[in-house]
């Protein structure tokens, strides 16, 4: 699958709308003078508003990305590159899974698969 290359300035969100944030350590690698992601990368969460249903609700906010489909043929860093066809899952702090992390929006320069 092939699919517009995601970068420190592409716009991703949880399932529960709250902002995801890429920190790169790739220094070299760039498209729109902003890092390319690689799922070696840092991905946090904030905002998000989810609470389990329990009485009182228990606040259970997704943290952190973990990727599950990477770009196969292209690296940066010696990491698997990430583009709009990859797929990453959305965990809180127990790690417990709260469902897919949403691209909004990526740069369209740079494809990779």
């Amino acid at each position: 699958m092939a699919g517009n290359s995601l970068t420190t300035a592409s716009s991703l969100q949880c399932p529960h709308g709250g902002a995801v944030t890429i920190v790169s350590s790739n220094m070299r690698a760039k498209a729109d003078s902003a890092s390319i992601a690689t799922m070696a990368d840092t991905f946090t969460i904030a905002g998000c508003p989810f609470q389990l249903p329990t009485t009182p609700p228990t606040p259970s906010p997704c943290l952190t990305v973990q990727w599950l489909v990477t770009d196969m043929r292209v690296k940066a860093n010696s990491s698997l590159t990430l583009s709009s066809a990859s797929q990453g899952l959305c965990l809180s702090g127990a790690q417990i899974p709260q469902g897919p992390v949403s691209i909004v929006s990526e740069q369209a320069k740079v494809k990779s698969q």
